[in-house]
């Protein structure tokens, strides 16, 4: 029997699907553009923007013989068992492939934002606390977790890591980045999408680009954004972990740009993503982003128009279910209007993906191999360490923290008892199980006050909620008082509801207005606070909240953000003190909730002074948080002169004093005084985290080079300019420990693709 060339695995996938294209229809081509959302509603309310009214009738069995591109969430659309659902999709798969003439199944996708978003998986951490545990090594890690989970079900690519920059923290997604600094949301970001990678799953950075730059706030606004800020904020996150990571697919953001929808923009799709910085993978739509140029940015009068504006600017597969790249496509290309090159293109990309995951292989199997378990005790494991690591201790003024383990403890608010105050938007139970009331949670989350009476079995613990996340309902306040006045300390538990579209606080779509806590929980606070006793806040939010109002008046405060299925005993930890808090934050956390949104990436004119009587100084800056051990630093950088091609080696040694092991997170921000544009005033380049036993010492040495102080001019040109820098070796963007001062020498260089990107660390123990 011979074998057709494009089932011949001796050959490069380019040349078997070469082959392959040679031989497929128009039909079977576009049919691999495209996927089919099985079992999406479409009444209520949905997990997709206007899921209602952009969903679409097809018959499965007609539609199949053409073939498939994708198979949108098997498990991410309803609860079913891993196993059973493993199964199912592989039977579905062994449907598409005998129901067409070349037996290609389709590519099956899901969420896995913070963990594969199914039933019964590991609910780790949002990624605002990947950023917080400034860890990308642990990252990585959960993301070969999640990526093993994916492939022992069938799915092959993951739609995750988001790699927006926080520009206004009062938007609702800010619980899904990781963070308001490029520098910091690439590294962990690529550390992501490498993990991903390395277990056999596509990863796909989104939004693609400019989406958190929204205006307003709001969701799917369109974005302001200047040259400059897109090209030195925005889009190097997405560089990073395409060169570092070697994600193999990106989603177009729904947001567009100047004018032009992102999804219809050729010159990042095409020219900037493909023909500058070599990308080879594919480009699929964000939910609905192609039918949405028609129907909400309004730059197509039909279907049609907008298949082709999205194939044109390099948007290969449409997302999440057939509209335009169905028929209306078919009849456009039949009529002249679109040119098959374009389907055929697309239909490359598409195909060769496949044929490097396998799926163009005679021995294809889609059955699953072994026992699937996506909750097991490794990912729990991790999760725990994840959750620990990313609590911040913002403030502990007197040393209330950590809590006596015998104490009389009044645990109050309306996140100290409830298992979703864990969980982000895109976690299953806040995602999709609110449409399931009757199925259970699927995992189990211990809630912050279990997990502390687990963790101080002889403190007497009480509780009173005190009042909803998101209620004006006070009446609640009366007993959260009484209980209060009977403790030695109070612990009050507040923030998020994570949801979508306004069924939440935070998550997709619950923008907010402005930065005070949701509800009358502020009025909460002030109550607790009114009673004497000493009060310790612990926030579970998605975003930063102002706390100004509070500064001087609480014992201490502690920030997790989102922390996962494990992150009530990891909170827990951090208020016995069985866990030395290490997280830095990742955001700034503001004074005042209103005035201008901020973030610390700010030019001269974005600082304080006497031009304004608003100042937007957070009352925690970025990068900041607090230890229950104390660190010495020592550095003997005084700074050099070096060519505007060179580099320098910044040195620092940090050593633990106390009496208990802590990390400690080094910190290395450049500052530039003077530029042809204008720059931020400090902006982080490198960083490490050092865990350390007491009395020991570790040295830290960054490799500074003169392409991390490039930034954009005035011509779009990425340059090094010569003149006077400082590196500033600090323990946050406002707490400077050294400075070296460089001066660089030479002509302005121009620099390309092949820029370094990232500051390379080397860390050596002491004597």
């Amino acid at each position: 029997m011979t074998t057709a060339p494009w089932r011949d695995p001796a050959l490069t996938a380019a040349a078997r699907v070469d082959d392959l294209l040679s031989r497929m229809t128009l039909e079977e081509k576009t049919a691999q553009l495209y996927g089919v959302w099985v079992g999406a509603s479409t009444d209520g309310d949905g997990v997709a923007p206007l899921q209602r009214e952009m969903n679409t009738d097809y018959d499965w069995d007609e539609l199949i013989t053409h073939g498939l591109g994708q198979l949108t969430r098997p498990f991410g659309t309803a609860p079913v068992d891993p196993a059973l659902g493993a199964q199912a999709l592989a039977r579905a798969q062994r449907r598409i492939a005998e129901a067409g003439r070349f037996g290609i199944p389709a590519l099956a996708h899901e969420e896995c934002l913070a963990g594969f978003t199914a039933w019964q998986a590991t609910a780790y951490p949002v990624p605002l606390a990947w950023g917080a545990a400034f860890d990308p090594p642990l990252v990585e890690e959960m993301a070969r977790h999640i990526g093993h989970d994916l492939r022992a079900v069938g799915v092959h690519q993951g739609l995750a890591p988001v790699l927006d920059v926080v520009r206004d923290p009062r938007w609702g997604r800010v619980e899904e980045t990781i963070g308001e600094d490029p520098y910091l949301v690439g590294t962990v970001g690529a550390a992501y999408v490498r993990g991903l990678e390395s277990a056999g799953v596509v990863a796909t950075l989104k939004h693609f680009a400019g989406y958190a730059s929204s205006a307003g706030a709001r969701n799917l606004a369109p974005v302001r954004a200047g040259v400059r800020e897109f090209a030195d904020v925005t889009l190097p996150p997405f560089e990073l972990a395409l060169r570092e990571g070697g994600a193999r697919s990106v989603m177009a953001a729904y947001t567009d740009t100047d004018g032009i929808p992102a999804s219809a923009d050729p010159g990042l799709l095409t020219e900037l993503l493909r023909e500058r910085w070599e990308f080879t993978g594919t480009v699929v739509a964000d939910y609905f982003g192609v039918g949405f140029l028609q129907s909400q940015h309004r730059v197509a009068g039909t279907e049609a128009e907008a298949a082709h504006a999205a194939l044109a600017a390099g948007l290969d597969v449409e997302l999440p279910t057939l509209k335009c790249y169905g028929k209306p496509l078919l009849e456009a290309v039949r009529a002249g209007e679109v040119p098959e090159a374009l389907i055929d293109r697309a239909a490359r990309r598409v195909l060769i993906q496949k044929c490097e995951l396998g799926l163009l292989d005679e021995d294809w199997t889609p059955e699953p191999t072994g026992r699937i378990d996506l909750d097991s005790t490794a990912n729990r494991a991790l999760a725990r360490h994840l959750a620990e690591e990313s609590v911040v201790l913002l403030d502990n003024p007197d040393g209330v923290l950590p809590l006596s383990p015998d104490t009389r403890i009044a645990v109050v608010g309306p996140r100290a008892a409830d298992a979703l105050a864990m969980l982000g938007c895109y976690s299953f139970p806040s995602h999709v199980l609110t449409h399931h009331p009757d199925i259970p949670m699927g995992i189990e989350i211990p809630t912050v006050l279990e997990a502390l009476r687990a963790e101080l079995p002889d403190a007497k613990v009480t509780f009173a909620e005190g009042c909803g996340v998101d209620t004006p309902d006070t009446g609640g306040f009366e007993e959260a008082v009484a209980r209060t006045a009977e403790a030695d300390v109070c612990v009050a538990v507040l923030g998020d509801r994570a949801g979508l579209f306004g069924r939440g606080t935070s998550g997709e779509g619950c923008d907010a207005t402005d930065l005070r806590l949701p509800g009358v929980q502020g009025e909460l606070l002030d109550a607790l606070v009114a009673t004497g006793v000493p009060v310790v806040l612990v926030l579970l939010t998605g975003r930063p909240y102002a706390l100004g109002r509070w500064h001087g008046r609480l014992a201490a405060s502690v920030q997790a953000f989102f922390p996962g299925e494990e992150g009530g005993p990891a909170v827990a930890g951090v208020l016995s003190g069985r866990v030395n808090p290490s997280g830095r934050l990742p955001v700034s956390v503001p004074q005042q909730p209103g005035g201008q949104p901020w973030t610390y990436l700010q030019p001269p004119l974005g600082l304080a002074g006497e031009v304004s009587n608003l100042d937007p100084t957070p009352l925690y800056p970025f990068g900041h948080g607090r230890s229950y051990t104390t660190f010495a630093w020592e550095s003997d950088a005084t700074g050099a002169e070096i060519t505007t091609d060179g580099s320098y080696d910044v040195r620092v040694a940090v050593r633990n004093t106390g009496d208990r092991e802590g990390a400690e997170v080094v910190q290395l921000y450049l500052h530039d005084p003077v530029a042809s544009v204008t720059r931020p005033d400090v902006r982080l380049i490198g960083y490490q985290r050092l865990d350390l036993a007491p009395g020991e010492t570790r040295r830290v040495t960054f490799r500074f080079h003169a392409d991390h102080s490039a930034f954009t001019d005035r011509k779009g040109r990425r340059i090094v300019e010569p003149g006077a820098l400082e590196l500033r070796l600090a323990a946050s963007s406002a707490d400077v420990r050294h400075t070296a001062r460089l001066t660089l020498t030479g002509p302005v260089r121009e620099l390309g693709t092949d820029r370094r990107l990232r500051c390379e660390t080397e860390v050596r123990e002491t004597a």
